[in-house]
């Protein structure tokens, strides 16, 4: 029995089948391998097997979210925990695939929950001069009876040398200022505008600004992991520049290679599922003509839910 969607429900989820014309955008290794370089393009395959056809040191940022260790279907495909040791090799052999493609300025986000972040985090550090670990309150979560609920997830910052791209103001943080203090009676760091006074702040790396995608989101789709524009903006802002491009190894349905999109970066995503390519597909055509980001208005990053 199909059950129509209510008119506000944006969520994408239409099946392979009605979606011919975005899939036959996808590429997969066939086509790599009579390909010097690609960019702005969907590759369906497994990743092991792309980034072994990829050149080397031909990406400034890579944003991986790689299967959390839990059971998950992901399309036709169901991921199966594994014990620590089969995660950390599985975690090694992924992260050795994808470190050659990186430039020797680049760097890398890993995202992860705080169980699976406990093995990635040590093995990142084999690859990769690890720089941070960053924690975004998801706002969703199921309660437990017996354990804290968990509401956050890990993404762990990383780079190939010291010799990296950090673009501080492109990420700071626009707050209110509520007890404004002066020097030398003059504002000290802090500005006005008609809603208030204001002052733009490092950003941390606890990340309480997040809204999950939820099904009256232009950007949502039926994928059971995506993760939000938002988020993945403010990686891309922070650690890339306009012209650079960016992979993404797990690429689902497609949040990196948009949001690259929406900022200017050229991408490239990689999924093994083709009904999520495809979904990828029509979020990027939807891009050509709108481009923007919930959440991330005038160069500055609004609180949650605005």
């Amino acid at each position: 029995m199909n059950i129509k969607k209510s008119h506000r429900n944006k969520t994408i989820s239409a099946p392979l089948s009605e979606l011919e014309r975005y899939s036959a955008r996808v590429i997969d290794a066939a086509f790599l391998k009579n390909e010097n370089s690609v960019t702005d393009k969907t590759v369906n395959g497994d990743m092991l097997e792309i980034c072994a056809l990829l050149p080397h040191k031909s990406f400034d940022l890579v944003i991986a979210d790689p299967p959390y260790n839990l059971r998950k279907k992901f399309g036709d495909t169901i991921f199966t925990k594994k014990n620590a040791e089969a995660y950390e090799s599985y975690t090694r052999k992924w992260l050795s695939a994808v470190k050659p493609l990186i430039k020797d300025n680049g760097s890398i986000y890993v995202c992860c929950d705080w169980e699976s972040s406990l093995i990635i985090g040590r093995v990142l550090g084999e690859f990769f001069c690890v720089r941070n670990r960053i924690t975004w309150q998801r706002e969703k979560g199921r309660g437990a009876k017996s354990n804290w609920k968990n509401g956050c997830e890990d993404i762990w910052f990383a780079t190939v040398s010291d010799n990296y791209t950090f673009n501080l103001d492109a990420v700071k943080v626009r707050k209110k200022v509520l007890a404004p203090y002066r020097e030398n009676g003059k504002p000290k760091d802090w500005q006005t505008e008609k809603d208030g006074k204001f002052r733009d702040t490092c950003p941390s790396n606890f990340w309480d600004d997040i809204t999950v995608p939820f099904w009256s989101m232009p950007e949502n789709t039926a994928h059971p992991t995506q993760k939000p524009e938002k988020l993945i903006a403010k990686l891309i802002l922070a650690s890339s520049n306009p012209g650079d491009t960016v992979l993404d190894p797990f690429s689902g349905s497609g949040t990196t290679s948009v949001t690259a999109k929406k900022l200017g970066r050229h991408y490239l995503g990689i999924e093994l599922d083709p009904g999520y390519c495809a979904w990828t597909e029509l979020r990027l055509e939807i891009a050509d003509n709108d481009k923007r980001i919930q959440g991330y208005e005038d160069g500055f990053f609004k609180d949650r839910n605005m």
